[in-house]
Parts: structure tokens; sequence; C-alpha cells
């Protein structure tokens, strides 16, 4: 069995769910600093531009979950697991305007675990 890179809480897949009636198909990036931070970004598939560092860690509730590869390398030891929290984030993700924002929260892979690891998806 594939233990998955990127998982989510149930209020992430119910707000990916009222997000999705409401924009479509979505994707998510793991921002890497600057100025959001270090937070998951949730957008229209395909309207984050995508380069050639970044990888697919797999899918959260059917939405490509992406992070750049630099820092990747920090985060590839441990299980990303997407919530919700109330609050209003500093950046262009889709459900700031509802009050709330995504947030990661990690925990790290058992050694057993670090075997049975989903592979990095292609970027299409």
């Amino acid at each position: 069995m594939e233990i998955p890179r990127v998982i989510a809480t149930a209020r992430a897949v119910a707000l990916i769910e009222q997000l999705r009636q409401s924009h479509g198909p979505l994707m998510f990036h793991q921002s890497g600093g600057c100025c959001d931070g270090s937070q998951p970004m949730c957008f229209p598939e395909g309207e984050f531009r995508l380069g050639g560092s970044d990888v697919c860690l797999g899918t959260v509730n059917g939405c490509r979950f992406y992070m750049g590869a630099d820092q990747f390398e920090y985060w590839k030891h441990t299980q990303l697991v997407l919530d919700v929290t109330p609050g209003r984030g500093s950046s262009f993700s889709l459900e700031i305007p509802l009050g709330v924002r995504f947030l990661i929260q990690s925990r790290l892979f058992t050694d057993s675990e670090l075997t049975q690891l989903s592979p990095l998806q292609e970027i299409p």
C-alpha cells in the first residue's frame, strides 16, 4: 500500500468542495516563503504558473498539490496534512474572502512508511 505524501482533514475537504462549486477544478501550491509566508494556496486549476522546479506531491480530494523542489527537500520526510483555520491569510488563495485559510500540519514518516511512499507525479 502506498502512503500518500499529502492528505486533508474533513474541514479541508469540505472547504475544497465549497470552492470547487464556485470555481471549478482546483489546484494547490505550497508557497515557499516571500510575501505569503509558507502556506498552501488554492487556485483554479491552471491559474498558477508552475515552473520547472516544481514537483507534484499527489492529489488531495482530487486536486493536484505542488511544491517547489527546493522546499520539498526540507519536507520530503513528512506527510503534509492540509487543514483549515479561521482567520484571514495574506495571499491570493481562493478561500481568503471566506474568512478562513488553509494551513499545513505535518508529521514525520516512519522508517517503514518511507519505503512505501507514493511517487512524485509528473507535471502535465
